[in-house]
């Protein structure tokens, strides 16, 4: 489809220069012809704030402002006249911001000698009327990308002189006519992206000239006719994303000229063998059908530039004869989202820049022979079974842009990366079992952008000369065995960084309050959407890759398919920091999520964190903070999750917009807290409204008296319990033994032991 497209639109560039060229020259046309051209244009709105679309791009075409009758209409933005009559023959009004519908009696159907008429992309409504019969003399009609509705008139049979014919991009329903098979001089047919129904009429085997034919995106039915094998010609045949149902007759693949064949997102069981060779065929699409087997018409292709067979039923392992054609021209290969088994061979596709194998159950070492592909710019291997060390010579290709190997059972220390170029951008080793230090090969890596090693067995400090990378954005080494403090150095850098991932590991010590200061891409301001857009791999022609990453999202694992430019989050859960919570978070005015949690972080919450107003979560369970929760939170109007449980919180709760929707989870083991969603009312007596100790000398004790918890008192309670029985079971059954007498005269004072005996001598009295 994309490449259609591409086609689509040098054709429409050329055709636009060369209706400009002609239009300069002035030549005298019939009043008629003017006076019909001026009544079509009053017969449109214009939309100012319409639909922009790509396709118009920034170009400034010209206004119908200059459709006046003091010059002479072939003179006119858009029109072209013949060069010898001066009979109107073309109408170029795409990308004009039109609105409003062609009426049955328009006066466009006056100009009998119009040869092409173009209004793509523009807002124009309602049915093609039947009077577009009536322009016979047609031989290009374009009417995509609009929002026209209903039928396709049985009239556009009458058009025989029509070589192109661009009905995309609108609204249509319904059955194609049959009198489309009158329209024999036809070379190009494009009704892609509408809603056409039931099956393909018979009568386009009529069409014979046809070299490009796109029915995509519509919803035909039923199995796809015979009748194209007629279509000698074709050199592009796309029927992706219909409801096409059973085998693929193998008699249309006999067309000699075919260069693109698209078959993708159908019913498609089989494609049936065939002996034909195919000189020209360059581009193979069948994603999303129902094979089950590798095509065996691939082996008389020679030719081949892309070939798409993912998220099929393909099952087994890769066929000795696929993996060892020797395919010079294919630089794109997909095969992912089958259940492909086995162990990957030795592939003599050498010119491969796009490689995506991922979700299949394939399995063993990766062969060395892989680096042969000296040309690969795309490597996706993720979500399979590969196991064992990886080939160290992936680090030293020099044109490789993704490395994606996450979710497999790779093994070993981590290969060097970027030893002979430094084009990679992303590189995701998630959830295997490398382990080892960090190699400091990375350091060359200096268009990286995505580093994800998060769930392996790393054993290293923090790698923080990372930061130098001027280009990366996210980081994640959660789930490892990161030890140490994470910071070191006196320049720590990061200077785009917006995903920063430590989680589940041993870190230690202090968070210092200038690492956070480091962080510029966090401090832009959250409120500008200006700048929204996905992270995506430099651009191919022949495939695309989005950027993924798996985040703890409101205490939620979330496997983010694409990361957006302005997701910012930093995650620092389970590791053993200490000391405070420091206020330099403030300033990263865009954080959208922060996790604490399951640390050993001490003191007040800092009320500077209201000042973080895009934040969404807020986790800093599972500490030793201490003192009342800060007003100040009830300014985060955006929070969506709040858990301060397990901590040593005192005082009432806060009361705000946000606070008001958060349930008792989010305080949980904080005996201190009281008012609502807690059932424990506050009292003006209530010791929590006690100011706490904030000075470092105070902190320790302060620290120790509050350990006394509900736990402590439960346990001490029960322990007494427990030595008084026994003791009182002692003395019964020893009549009052010596050593106890002694106990307890030693353990009271003689004064008083006097005074009760006084109180008693006075009740017996």
């Amino acid at each position: 489809m994309a490449i259609l497209f591409l086609f689509y639109s040098l054709f429409c560039f050329s055709f636009l220069s060369q209706s400009f060229s002609s239009s300069s020259v002035h030549h005298l046309c019939s009043p008629d012809e003017a006076s019909a051209l001026l009544h079509f244009k009053q017969s449109f709105e214009i939309y100012d704030k319409g639909l922009k679309y790509m396709w118009c791009g920034n170009t400034s075409f010209p206004k119908r402002t200059s459709w006046n009758e003091s010059r002479d209409c072939c003179s006119w933005d858009g029109v072209t006249c013949d060069l010898l009559t001066g009979h109107v023959i073309g109408l170029d009004l795409r990308c004009r911001q039109l609105g409003g519908s062609i009426h049955p009696n328009s006066s466009l159907f006056r100009l009998h000698h119009l040869q092409t008429l173009n209004l793509d992309f523009n807002n124009l409504t309602g049915h093609i009327p039947d009077s577009i019969g009536n322009l016979t003399q047609l031989r290009e009609l374009s009417f995509s990308f609009n929002y026209f509705t209903g039928h396709i008139p049985d009239f556009i049979g009458n058009l025989t002189q029509l070589r192109r014919l661009y009905f995309s991009g609108n609204n249509f329903n319904g059955h194609i006519p049959d009198s489309i098979g009158n329209l024999t001089q036809l070379r190009r047919l494009y009704f892609s992206g509408n809603n056409f129904n039931g099956h393909i009429p018979d009568s386009i085997g009529n069409l014979t000239q046809l070299t490009w034919l796109d029915f995509s995106i519509n919803h035909f039915t039923d199995h796809i006719p015979d009748v194209f094998s007629n279509l000698q010609e074709l050199a592009g045949l796309d029927l992706s994303r219909n409801s096409f149902s059973g085998p693929f007759p193998s008699s249309i693949l006999s067309l000699g000229h075919l260069e693109l064949l698209d078959l993708s997102s159908n019913n498609i069981t089989s494609i049936n063998e065939s002996t034909t060779t195919f000189p020209s065929l360059r581009y193979v699409f069948l994603s999303s059908c129902e094979l089950k087997d590798f095509p065996h018409f691939l082996r008389n292709v020679k030719t081949l530039e892309v070939l798409d067979l993912s998220n099929n039923k393909i099952h087994g392992p890769i066929p000795n004869w696929f993996s060892g054609m020797r395919w010079d021209s294919l630089r794109y290969l997909n095969l992912s989202h089958n259940s492909l088994t086995g162990h990957l061979q030795h592939f003599h596709y050498y010119n491969l820049e796009y490689l995506d194998l991922k979700f299949n159950f394939l399995q063993g070492q990766l062969p060395s022979s892989i680096c042969n592909m000296s040309s690969l710019k795309f490597l996706d291997l993720s979500r399979n079974y590969f196991s064992e060390s990886v080939p160290y010579c992936l680090g030293s290709m020099t044109k490789l842009l993704i490395l994606d190997l996450r979710m497999n059972n790779f093994s070993g220390s981590l290969p060097p990366f970027c030893t002979q170029s430094t084009s990679l951008t992303t590189i995701v080793l998630n959830g295997n079992r490398f382990e080892g230090p960090v190699h400091v090969s990375l350091h060359n890596c200096v268009g990286l952008e995505v580093l994800d090693m998060g769930n392996n067995a790393i054993n290293d400090t923090f790698p923080a000369w990372l930061g130098d990378l001027p280009e990366l954005q996210v980081l994640i080494l959660k789930s490892n065995k990161f030890h140490g403090p994470i910071s070191t150095r006196k320049k720590f850098c990061f200077p785009r960084l917006r995903i920063f991932d430590l989680s589940h590991n041993e870190f230690s010590g202090s968070l210092p309050a200038e690492v956070f200061l480091n962080f510029k891409a966090m401090m832009k301001n959250g409120t500008d959407k200006g700048d929204f857009r996905y992270m995506t791999a430099p651009y191919s022609p022949y495939g695309s890759y989005e950027d993924s990453v798996s985040l703890v999202i409101k205490g939620n694992e979330v496997q983010l398919e694409r990361i957006s430019t302005i997701m910012t989050t930093i995650d620092l859960s389970s590791n053993n920091f200490e000391g405070v919570i420091p206020k330099t978070l403030k300033d990263l005015r865009s954080l959208w999520l922060l996790n604490l949690s399951h640390n050993n972080l001490i003191r007040d919450i800092p009320m500077e964190l209201g000042q973080l107003n895009m934040l969404e979560a807020l986790d800093l369970s599972w500490n030793r903070l201490i003192g009342k929760i800060p007003q100040e939170l009830t300014r985060l109007t955006f929070l969506g999750k709040l858990n301060l449980s397990q901590n040593l919180l005192v005082g009432p709760i806060p009361q705000g917009p946000q606070f008001n929707t958060f349930s008792n989870d989010s305080y949980g083991g904080n005996l201190g807290l009281c008012g609502p969603p807690l059932s424990k009312q506050c009292r003006t007596s209530d010791p929590s409204h006690v100011p706490q100790p904030l000075e470092a000398d105070e902190e320790d004790d302060s620290y120790f008296a509050s350990g006394f918890t509900w736990e402590s008192v439960v346990i001490g309670y029960c322990c007494g319990l427990v030595v008084g029985t026994v003791m009182w079971s002692l003395m019964f059954k020893a009549r009052k033994p010596k050593w106890l007498v002694e106990f307890l005269e030693g353990a009271f004072p003689k004064k008083m032991r006097r005074a009760q005996k006084r109180r008693l001598d006075g009740r017996l009295n």
